[in-house]
């Protein structure tokens, strides 16, 4: 079985968690919870799951990355054929932990159950995350 998801706009790559202290007390927060919280709103209106998935799971994401404004038309034209590659921030492995991270117990119970990878970042001119979850029934 095979799950299409695909996020409209910009990439998110996970940030770090940040920290506060109060007298003696530290604590920490974390700074994407809206984002997450939309990027979970999109991502479960398009999977049609009554449970999580329990069982290896394989992933393949896209990451189409804004083109910088000011970039030539003739820049562009490579980009888009993907002649230019991608290889500013945000790291891939953030983009990824982002994505798992959102998809913990709504595509799957628990992100450990990812055993397989596929990843890209490219320039588009409509900037998204395309998700494929691959999941093969039995095969616990």
């Amino acid at each position: 079985m095979e799950i299409q998801i695909s996020i409209p706009g910009k990439p998110i790559a996970k940030k770090r968690p940040k920290f506060y202290r109060r007298g003696g007390f530290v604590g920490t927060y974390n700074a994407q919870e809206t984002e997450e919280g939309k990027f979970q709103l999109l991502a479960n209106s398009q999977i049609a799951l009554a449970e999580p998935l329990v069982g290896p799971i394989g992933l393949d994401c896209v990451f189409y990355m804004p083109i910088p404004s000011g970039t030539s038309k003739v820049k562009i034209d490579r980009m888009t054929k993907f002649d230019v590659p991608h290889v500013k921030k945000p790291d891939l492995d953030n983009l990824l932990k982002f994505v798992k991270d959102c998809l913990n117990g709504i595509a799957w119970k628990d992100d450990s159950q990812v055993a397989r990878i596929e990843a890209c970042k490219i320039y588009a001119i409509t900037p998204r995350t395309d998700i494929t979850i691959i999941y093969e029934e039995g095969k616990s």
